[in-house]
């Protein structure tokens, strides 16, 4: 397995409302684990800086702990807290939800994203879905971040400027051995009964 990145922090995004999950996503057990130790692992295996973004209350106990400047903005609150509390240029932000997703893809994005230094986001693009919270973002892209919150808008997607996003699309990453299910998301007591069964 490669190296840790030193100069990259990870960030896993806690904030969600579980609304679909009854429970807080965050706190379900997938094979043994809760979903935000697994996160956590996922990130720790790219880098030794690894912070959730999420109440303090529930995460403390976990990992340090960092709060949306912005609330009830969505993962791009989420974000753009984040990207405010790095102390890296490189940030793996990763939903807490996406327990497929392998230390092995992590470690193809920082690689990808750190070939390309004028990219201000290195992001997977499965067919039309893009997987924003599965990315690779450089800390300029927190000023982006601050402007469209600040407008009312939340769409992460509508960020992603053409000269300056690198797209790894799912031809490439099928094309190097990673699944198109890796971004499969739990958010339901089906979706974990099933992923339980994968």
């Amino acid at each position: 397995m490669p190296a840790a990145a030193p100069c990259l922090s990870a960030f896993i995004l806690a904030g969600g409302k579980s609304t679909r999950m009854g429970t807080d996503k965050a706190f379900v057990v997938l094979r043994g684990r809760k979903l935000v130790e697994r996160a956590l692992a996922l990130g720790r295996s790219v880098t030794s800086t690894v912070s959730i973004v999420g109440d303090p209350a529930k995460f403390a106990c976990f990992a340090p702990v960092i709060e949306d400047t912005f609330p009830g903005c969505g993962p791009l609150g989420g974000i753009h807290a984040a990207l405010g509390a790095s102390q890296t240029d490189l940030n793996l932000i990763l939903a807490v939800d996406v327990p497929f997703v392998s230390a092995a893809l992590l470690h193809y994005l920082v690689g990808r994203a750190v070939e390309s230094p004028k990219a201000l986001v290195t992001v997977p693009r499965m067919g039309r879905a893009w997987q924003p919270l599965c990315a690779i973002y450089r800390r300029k892209f927190r000023d982006l971040a601050e402007q469209s919150v600040r407008a009312g808008r939340y769409r992460i997607d509508a960020l992603f400027d053409q000269k300056r996003t690198q797209v790894i699309t799912g031809e490439e990453l099928l094309a190097a051995g990673f699944s198109a299910d890796a971004f499969t998301n739990v958010n339901t007591p089906g979706d974990l009964a099933a992923a339980a069964e994968d």
